[in-house]
């Protein structure tokens, strides 16, 4: 069995308070799913539009997070979430739930709604 790298990037869909949080604070252990799961949820880009049609249909104060792989490769795994689909969680080094660091956000951007699509600059001309 070959084991496949980790894409450059994985993807958190944050709250606007979270996205304070971790701008005010460095850090952030997410919102109660990830507190409750001991694990950072997150989204290969692929995997983004899915996820907030599922979960997040009806919000409006959400930022789209572009999260360095390399600088969280040690605490990333994989799981599976069904039969054929794959997440990226964040554990944190030794599965410790570590907080998400400011500091692996590369980029961060408003997620905006229209005509039931959701938009920003990340998701724009992405193949999905």
């Amino acid at each position: 069995m070959t084991t496949l790298p980790p894409p450059e990037f994985v993807y958190r869909i944050s709250t606007a308070d979270e996205w304070a949080e971790l701008e005010r604070t460095g850090g952030t252990h997410g919102g109660d799913l990830d507190r409750s799961t001991g694990c950072i949820h997150l989204s290969d880009l692929s995997q983004v539009k899915m996820t907030l049609k599922n979960f997040f249909l009806g919000k409006n104060d959400l930022y789209l997070l572009q999260i360095d792989t390399a600088k969280i490769a040690d605490g990333l795994i994989y799981e599976a979430a069904d039969g054929c689909n794959y997440f990226p969680h964040f554990y944190g080094p030794d599965r410790s739930f570590a907080p998400l660091e400011r500091s692996v956000v590369v980029k961060a951007d408003k997620i905006e709604m229209a005509q039931d699509e959701f938009s920003c600059s990340l998701l724009d001309g992405a193949t999905l």
